[in-house]
């Protein structure tokens, strides 16, 4: 099935896609990993939001900050595919077009992500390196990494 991706401010967002975004983070980051925490955090105002859509539903998404705004560089955060869309690599798709759209739209090439530790190779595919030991947020073990160029 074809994707077709959006980036849009938060005040471009119409109310059915803000919805649609928190909700699937909310069955990703809250319910699938049983995971209890403050996924409304006061950053969607200031990201760009990148969330890839099929038949209208809005399967992938990311936000994307520009340099200083979250890390000293840009970042990628909250990224998430529904968990039925996982085996078409519509996550490789996300992370591209999130790269592309911080060099497009920021004029920015370094990016810092604060991933969760298993998806490091993954990322790795993508040209990001380790860049600390590795801590706990919101219980899950998660690493910076970053691309610099």
């Amino acid at each position: 099935m074809p994707i077709t991706w959006n980036t849009k401010t938060f005040e471009e967002l119409s109310t059915q896609e803000l919805y649609q975004i928190l909700r699937l983070r909310s069955e990703v980051f809250v319910v699938e990993q049983n995971c209890v925490y403050q996924d409304i955090d006061n950053k969607d105002q200031k990201a760009l939001h990148l969330f890839g859509t099929i038949e209208g539903e809005i399967i992938a998404h990311s936000r994307l900050f520009k340099p200083g705004d979250y890390f000293e560089f840009s970042s990628i955060g909250r990224v998430v595919v529904a968990e039925k869309y996982r085996d078409k690599n519509y996550g490789h798709e996300l992370i591209d077009q999130s790269i592309l759209q911080i060099n497009n739209r920021f004029n920015a090439h370094n990016i810092t992500i604060s991933a969760q530790l298993y998806l490091k190779k993954f990322y790795e595919f993508h040209g990001f390196i380790a860049t600390s030991a590795t801590y706990l947020e919101d219980d899950i073990p998660h690493i910076e990494m970053k691309i610099i160029k």
